[in-house]
C-alpha cells in the first residue's frame, strides 16, 4: 500500500512509511495535546510534495492557521497564496449564520453543525489531501445513531474519491458519540497530556491505537512541540 508522509520525523518509520494513501485517519486529543499540529504537519508535508490539499477549519480563521503553522516550523502560507492549499472558512460561516439568526430574532438552530456529509461538497475535485479540524463541532446536537449514519457515509465518500484525510476530533466529542468514529476510519492516533510518575512532570504523548495493514506498537510515544514542530523523544 502506498503511503503519504505524516510530516513528523520518526513517526513514518514507526507506521511503516506514513499514512495509507486514499484512507482516513482520526486524531483524537484533549485541548493542548498537539492534535491540530499533527494535522498541520501532514498537510504541510503534502503541499511540499506537490499534492493539492485542503483544510476545513471549524474553529479557527485562516489567518490564525497560517500564524500557528509558521510558529511550529510548518509554514503553509506560501501554499495558501499559490493555490496549492485551500482553507475553507467553516468557522466564519457558522459565526455569520448565528449572528444573522440572532438579528432576525430567530431561535438559533445551527444546521451547519449537523451536516457532516455536506463537507464533501466543499472539497474540490483535484484535491488529494484533506485536514478537518475539528469535527467535534458537528456532534453537539447529534445522537450517536445520527452521527454514525453521517460519518460512515462521509468516510465512504472520501475513500471513493481516493482522498487521504486526517480528521481531528476532541475527546469529549468522541465520548459524546460513544467513540463510534474510531470504528469507521482506517487508523486512530490519540494525543494526550499525562503526568510522568517518574519525573513528576507533565508530558505530551501519542498512542497509535489502530492502523490497518500496519504493524504497530501500543507503547505511548512521548513528544515535544518546539519551533521545529513535533519532535518525538527517545524512550
Amino acid at each position: 500500500m502506498e503511503r503519504i508522509s505524516s510530516g513528523i520525523e520518526g513517526l513514518d518509520e514507526i507506521i511503516e512509511g506514513g499514512y495509507p494513501r486514499g484512507r482516513t485517519l482520526l486524531i483524537l486529543g484533549t485541548s493542548g495535546s498537539g492534535k491540530t499540529i499533527l494535522g498541520i504537519s501532514f498537510i504541510q508535508q503534502a503541499c511540499s510534495h506537490g499534492r493539492k490539499s485542503m483544510i476545513i477549519a471549524t474553529e479557527e480563521l485562516p489567518g490564525d492557521i497560517l500564524i500557528q503553522s509558521a510558529s511550529v516550523g510548518k509554514p503553509v502560507e506560501e501554499y495558501y497564496k499559490n493555490g496549492m492549499l485551500l482553507i475553507d472558512k467553516v468557522y466564519e460561516e457558522r459565526s455569520i449564520y448565528a449572528k444573522d439568526l440572532k438579528d432576525l430574532g430567530i431561535e438559533y438552530i445551527d444546521k451547519l453543525q449537523t451536516n457532516i456529509l455536506g463537507l464533501l461538497d466543499k472539497i474540490p475535485a483535484e484535491t488529494e489531501c484533506v485536514l478537518i479540524d475539528n469535527l467535534g463541532v458537528f456532534t453537539l446536537n447529534m445522537s450517536p445513531n445520527e452521527f454514525r449514519g453521517q460519518f460512515d457515509s462521509f468516510i465512504l465518500g472520501l475513500t471513493q474519491r481516493n482522498l487521504t484525510a486526517v480528521i481531528v476530533m476532541d475527546v469529549s466529542s468522541g465520548n459524546h458519540t460513544e467513540n463510534i468514529a474510531s470504528y469507521s476510519v482506517y487508523g486512530v492516533i490519540r494525543a494526550a497530556i499525562k503526568d510522568n510518575p517518574f519525573t513528576g512532570k507533565r508530558e505530551r504523548q501519542i498512542e497509535i491505537l489502530k492502523m490497518r495493514n500496519t504493524k504497530i506498537s501500543l507503547d505511548p510515544i512521548r513528544f515535544d512541540i518546539s519551533s521545529k514542530g513535533i519532535e518525538l523523544m527517545k524512550k
